[in-house]
């Protein structure tokens, strides 16, 4: 089948939305199928990612029409940067004779109107979503949130869409699956923190990795600590985060646009992150997390993990000391992984993919 993927990344989105679609389109690529991403070039857009992945790619260009706010626009309706019923005709022409037949939507500014508007011709429809905030007009919506049930799109969705919700369908990619024993094993046998992954999105426009670092300096973690600093290229708190791993006590890096995400989780023992797409996949490793809420969307996510014991809520970097100190119990920071690895199993993506599947 053809999929087309309508997804942005920017500054001010971050680049979540467009990484979990290309994580779907890896596996539908692995198993035959042609994938179409459809995206704006915005300030901090992750085109590159989708041309290295060698996926297909149409820029949406030529949008005139400025953002204008009206009593239905859903509440992240500015990231689109542009009408949606621009958005909506920009997206039509732009798979106009491709024969698509499943188009996944992935952006908050969207709603029931531009998928009925832009998706005409299109055989199915599908959504990820992680707010329950806004109708939609589709065949299939996957929400992979903890803490959330099929009840909360009620009358957001009509009978015939099917909801997966909740980690069962967390999208994580199949190499987090294939290190999840060793990384289980090991974490069971040996529950210490001597080597600390920080994490905060591909953007991290508030500096959260930056104020991490600096907490962490003043913590009393020994010297021999090993530390890397996971950044997206068009971070723009980059060169200060390299300035403060140049001066670090602590065996400190810098890594740009990783590709080997997985073997970096899997050798780690703590985690300092956000509660977006990642959580999923320090869950499916065990990787122990402080998790620091970056965007308010975050908050009930974030509030679910440490609820089920899969993670400890840091309000702000500066309380990220007292929770070390928590941490440095063994017995604790294995019972935090043990909770994580319950949370996700690692197989969600495959159960969304085999039902994308039969949706066409």
């Amino acid at each position: 089948m053809i999929v087309a993927f309508r997804a942005d990344a920017s500054l001010a989105i971050g680049s979540g939305h467009v990484m979990r679609c290309l994580t779907l389109a890896d596996e539908l690529a692995r198993r035959g199928h042609r994938c179409v991403f459809v995206s704006h070039e915005l300030e901090g857009h992750r085109l590159e990612s989708v041309r290295a992945r060698r996926h297909e790619l149409e820029v949406i260009a030529g949008v005139g029409e400025p953002y204008t706010a009206d009593e239905e626009a859903p509440s992240h309706a500015a990231w689109l940067a542009c009408a949606w019923r621009e958005d909506a005709a920009a997206t039509r022409a732009a798979v106009e004779g491709l024969g698509v037949d499943l188009l996944v939507l992935d952006h908050y500014a969207l709603d029931e109107r531009w998928e009925r508007a832009a998706c005409s011709g299109v055989v199915r429809r599908m959504v990820l979503d992680d707010l329950a905030d806004r109708p939609h007009d589709v065949d299939l919506l996957l929400d992979q949130n903890l803490g959330r049930t099929a009840a909360d799109y009620d009358g957001l969705v009509s009978d015939r869409c099917r909801r997966l919700v909740g980690p069962t369908y967390a999208l994580v990619a199949p190499r987090f699956v294939e290190l999840r024993p060793a990384a289980l094993e090991r974490r069971a046998a040996d529950p210490r923190i001597g080597n600390i992954l920080i994490s905060m999105g591909g953007v991290d426009q508030g500096d959260a990795a930056g104020a991490c670092l600096e907490e962490l300096e003043a913590s009393e973690l020994p010297d021999s600590t090993e530390v890397c600093v996971v950044m997206g290229a068009h971070a723009p708190h980059l060169e200060r985060v390299h300035s403060l791993v140049a001066a670090s006590r602590f065996a400190a890096e810098v890594v740009v646009d990783v590709r080997d995400m997985p073997e970096r989780m899997a050798r780690a023992d703590l985690a300092l992150g956000g509660a977006g797409g990642t959580a999923w996949e320090r869950c499916a490793l065990g990787l122990p997390t402080i998790l620091l809420v970056l965007a308010p969307n975050q908050a009930a996510g974030a509030q679910s993990l440490a609820s089920a014991g899969a993670a400890v809520i840091a309000d702000s970097p500066a309380v990220l000391r007292s929770c070390l100190a928590t941490l440095s119990d063994p017995a604790y920071l294995a019972h935090l992984g043990r909770a994580a690895a319950a949370a996700v199993d690692g197989l969600g993506l495959a159960r969304a993919c085999d039902l994308m599947e039969d949706l066409v």
